[in-house]
């Protein structure tokens, strides 16, 4: 299962009655938080979320609103009592604004990681931590380089889902009975034992689909992004302009309405589209729900620390 906590849904500036854009994920008590926009640590305090166990941070451009809440949420971090390392992903000249936003931040006891611009990066996932992986990996984080006014990435989550354990594998493939815990759950993908090698494929089952979460903000809809986000199972995606009368703003500032969004959320046959990132202009982005449930019945109006729940089916 996968938590997501919207934390904020505002574009901008902040509101008093809007936080800027902001997500946080969890999975397997591990979490990982999209976007830090000023007053993030606000609505996480209230979201009640925690901020200890956050080992990845993904940015998906450099503007302020997205960016300026990081310097201070890297010391409450640090002040949580956090000392495993933690990463930080975004786009090209990600690590030249994390290390300036850092000048009010030099000492963290911990270390940060930084990665720019990948196309993919898998990690492990334990109870303890979330690790880059060197074999496959229980996430696989691809990004999306999208139009903007600056870099900027979007980002798509798959969440492996564990494989059953097949006992007629594990006899089959002459498997000791003490590797096969070790083999089905631990993180090796293949373990020496009196001289040979096990490996995991050699005791589990088929494959099982996992849980696919896609974000997308500040952009216009591109082709790409449609194959990007294909199934998602839960689509994020900006609506920074709801009435279709803004659709000039939407192109000046390479920006979305709420019908371009539903459009793409249709094509990449997504089951669920949750709407963000609002204009300071949209006082009640509701009255504008009709232009994307005309297209795509499934989406949802973001609030600020919405929660939602993705299940393994």
């Amino acid at each position: 299962m996968v938590d997501i906590c919207l934390l904020g849904c505002g574009g901008g500036m902040p509101m008093p009655f809007r936080s800027l854009s902001s997500t946080i994920l969890n999975f397997k008590g591990r979490k990982i938080l999209i976007d830090c926009g000023e007053g993030t640590q606000v609505s996480m305090k209230i979201a009640v979320t925690g901020f200890k166990d956050i080992d990845l941070i993904c940015i998906t451009h450099c503007h302020g609103d997205h960016i300026v809440g990081l310097p201070g949420l890297l010391a409450t971090i640090g002040n949580s009592g956090r000392i495993q390392p933690l990463t930080i992903i975004g786009p090209s000249g990600i690590t030249e604004v994390v290390n300036g936003l850092r000048v009010i931040a030099k000492y963290l006891p911990y270390e940060i990681n930084i990665i720019e611009n990948p196309k993919e990066v898998k990690f492990d996932i334990n109870k303890e931590k979330l690790e880059l992986s060197k074999e496959n990996g229980q996430l696989i984080l691809s990004c999306l380089e999208v139009e903007h006014s600056s870099p900027c990435l979007g980002y798509s989550f798959y969440f492996k889902r564990d494989r059953k354990f097949s006992l007629e594998k594990a006899e089959e493939n002459n498997v000791p009975k003490v590797l096969w815990n070790k083999l089905q759950k631990g993180n090796n993908e293949k373990i020496i034992y009196d001289g040979k090698t096990y490996k995991k494929e050699m005791v589990l089952g088929e494959e099982r689909r996992g849980i696919k979460l896609s974000l997308i903000t500040d952009t216009r809809p591109l082709k790409d992004i449609i194959t990007f986000i294909k199934d998602s199972d839960l689509f994020i995606c900006e609506g920074t302009y709801g009435d279709d009368a803004d659709i000039e703003k939407a192109i000046k500032n390479k920006h979305m309405t709420f019908r371009e969004a539903a459009l793409l959320a249709k094509e990449g046959r997504c089951k669920e589209m949750l709407l963000t990132h609002f204009s300071p202009s949209m006082i009640e982005p509701k009255e504008y729900e009709e232009n994307a449930k005309s297209i795509f019945e499934n989406t949802i109006i973001g609030e600020d620390r919405m929660k939602k729940e993705l299940a393994f089916k």
